[in-house]
């Protein structure tokens, strides 16, 4: 098949293109940033801005499937630019899988689209939208599901959402790397009572979802107009399994705590102070990230493994190993060096 990729340049969009690739199909790997290493491997890299609609006509020429991934992602932000890339951007894609007659589109979603500030365990796909939206990113995300959802069986396309939670793994960018950093410095601090259950997705399992859903992917197919979680079958008490990854860093462990009501308090202040100075960058803590580390958020596999065969590639014993092994070669991100 013929497959195109938006955000081939990002941790997600490029070990799909690298997949892809190694499955022997044709790759259009869309991004804003040039992709070398992709192309290196065989795919052909199309400049890509949801904004331009020519662009992604061009990009989807000859197209089978298209994986939109691409999107504004963070917790803070003007709104305008979470709805003109989350919002605006997948209707551009729309329109042009409509005027290519792309048969099939995967669309990235987020289970943030139904996190409401309350704990979700072993939540299943009849979780309704939140009606509670802290931030502008999963409001638009959501906004963006519904009408690729609603776009299923239009113009012969058909269509599924897939929400992976907390993407971890090798080459990742941000999670991670960034937890881990402020570990080092002394500043991370566990939010609630820490025994909160979460759902974990290693990247080759967000992969291998994508994949297994395309293929399948038809207007009449189980999972064709529907949304599914995808992490890893058994989910992990989160700071439990932190405090066993900076362990096995030679990290301290975490030594600081804040209970729920005052982290979202401290949240509240912070989102008040970026507002009136205008400051840049996201602030320490919010509302939804108090929120989404001291509640359980995990998910149940079940409808994808019946409706597309999802079936994770490795367990997350086995992805929390390949991930130790891609911090502890990363500088900066290991041990803290010995001092004299």
């Amino acid at each position: 098949m013929k497959a195109a990729v938006t955000g081939a340049s990002g941790f997600l969009g490029s070990h799909l293109v690298r997949a892809l690739v190694a499955e022997g199909h044709e790759v259009v790997a869309g991004s804003r940033k040039p992709v070398p290493e992709l192309v290196a491997l065989g795919a052909r890299h199309a400049p890509l801005d949801l904004s331009d609609r020519d662009g992604l006509r061009n990009a989807f020429k000859g197209v089978d499937v298209v994986f939109h991934v691409a999107a504004k992602t963070g917790v803070w932000g003007p709104t305008r630019e979470y709805h003109e890339s989350n919002v605006t951007g997948t209707e551009n894609v729309l329109a042009a899988c409509e005027q290519r007659k792309v048969a099939r589109l995967v669309y990235t979603s987020s289970p943030s689209v139904t996190f409401d500030g309350t704990s979700h365990v072993d939540a299943s796909n009849d979780l309704p939208y939140s009606s509670q939206f802290l931030c502008a990113y999963p409001r638009t995300k959501a906004e963006a599901e519904r009408a690729v959802l609603a776009a299923n069986g239009r113009w012969g396309l058909a269509t599924c959402a897939l929400r992976p939670h907390l993407i971890f793994g090798p080459g990742d960018p941000n999670l991670i790397p960034r937890l881990v950093a402020r570990a080092r410095a002394g500043k991370l601090a566990r939010v609630g009572r820490g025994d909160n259950v979460v759902t974990l997705c290693a990247v080759e399992t967000a992969v291998a979802a994508h994949l297994a859903a395309a293929r399948k992917l038809e207007p009449r197919a189980p999972h064709a107009g529907k949304a599914y979680f995808i992490g890893q079958e058994r989910p992990v008490v989160l700071w439990q399994w932190i405090e066993r990854l900076l362990e096995r860093l030679g990290l301290p462990p975490v030594r600081r705590s804040l209970s729920l009501p005052l982290a979202y308090a401290i949240g509240t202040l912070c989102e008040s102070a970026w507002l009136v100075s205008r400051a840049r960058g996201e602030p320490p803590m919010t509302r939804f990230v108090a929120l989404q580390l001291a509640r359980s958020h995990s998910y149940d596999m079940t409808p994808a493994q019946r409706d597309f065969g999802f079936r994770e590639p490795l367990s997350i014993e086995q992805a929390t190993d390949r991930l130790v092994e891609a911090l502890r070669a990363t500088p900066g991100l290991g041990a803290p060096a010995a001092t004299s």
